[in-house]
């Protein structure tokens, strides 16, 4: 990999609903395992479900471009085709979206498109896709 992996650990309410959406909807294969935890490939990198039901989900959000994003979220930049994939796979299982597949910033340094949706535990995931790669950290 040319770039440093990195690990995120979350909290979760359920590891059979953080396997069944990850590793099934997402498509994240699953690694190491125990009764209180288990890691996915996230594309390359390592996140860890753990089981902690009182700690899960968001709350705060801010204005982005006209939406409310969640604070606390995490995610992956995806090539536009994988991205546009991702989408329609979401919405054929019937993903109800923090903020819809859009494009935000259109005609601005940065343009992307992007969408927000919660696990089964209300973390916030953003998913996300620049049309150059250079636009990732645009100004």
């Amino acid at each position: 990999m040319d770039i440093p992996r990195f690990h995120l650990a979350f909290p979760v309410r359920d590891l059979a609903e953080a396997r069944a959406f990850y590793g099934g909807l997402l498509g994240c294969p699953e690694g190491r395992s125990s009764d209180e935890w288990v890691d996915f490939d996230f594309h390359g990198h390592q996140i860890v479900a753990h089981l902690s039901p009182g700690e899960a989900g968001h709350g705060a959000t801010n204005p982005v471009d006209g939406h409310d994003v969640p604070v606390r979220h995490f995610g992956v930049i995806l090539t536009l085709p994988a991205w546009e994939a991702l989408a329609e796979r979401l919405k054929d299982a019937g993903t109800a979206f923090v903020i819809e597949p859009n494009i935000r910033f259109k005609g601005q340094p940065g343009e992307q498109a992007t969408m927000f949706f919660l696990d089964p535990s209300g973390n916030a995931l953003e998913f996300k896709a620049f049309a150059r790669d250079e636009m990732v950290f645009a100004r």
